[in-house]
């Protein structure tokens, strides 16, 4: 009788199926919603997963200047960044940033948290597709609707 073999196989780069998801940001919660989108975009959803190919899809972020933050985090919550000169640390609060011109950094800059950092990454991150309004012109690529809502409900503990 013929062992049984255990065999991890690797995807290829040309192998890989990038589907198109849409996702309404209305109301979710920033990190919840930046955990979802991650797993996607690096492709921890398929059972194909391989830890050094792209093999994650596109996800279409609609309303992404209606989530909220939990707590006192809009007030709280304070992203830096610098200048290139001596004593040009700038920070700014989660909250101006979400009434400011480009909300939908508060959600890029969660998920790019979470994503590797060097060339795979920024190739993942060039999938990610954050729009403030209802509108997007991917409709052609007939993205399916995710609930990202229930998603947290069922992966949360006693639920």
């Amino acid at each position: 009788m013929k062992a049984l073999t255990k065999i991890t196989r690797s995807i290829k780069p040309a192998e890989v199926e990038k589907k198109w998801h849409l996702i309404d940001a209305e109301g979710l919660v920033v990190g919840r919603l930046a955990v979802v989108i991650a797993d996607i975009l690096r492709g921890k959803h398929k059972p194909s997963y391989t830890p050094h190919v792209d093999c994650g899809d596109h996800v279409v972020v609609v309303n992404a200047d209606k989530v909220r933050f939990t707590g006192n985090k809009l007030k709280q919550k304070i992203y830096y960044k610098h200048t290139g000169y001596a004593g040009g640390l700038k920070e700014v609060t989660a909250g101006k940033v979400l009434d400011g011109r480009f909300p939908e950094r508060v959600i890029e800059k969660a998920v790019e948290r979470m994503i590797p950092r060097g060339p795979l990454g920024r190739d993942q991150m060039r999938a990610l597709h954050l729009y403030n309004g209802t509108d997007h012109p991917h409709a052609g690529n007939q993205p399916e609707t995710l609930d990202v809502a229930s998603l947290n409900r069922k992966n949360k503990v006693g639920a």
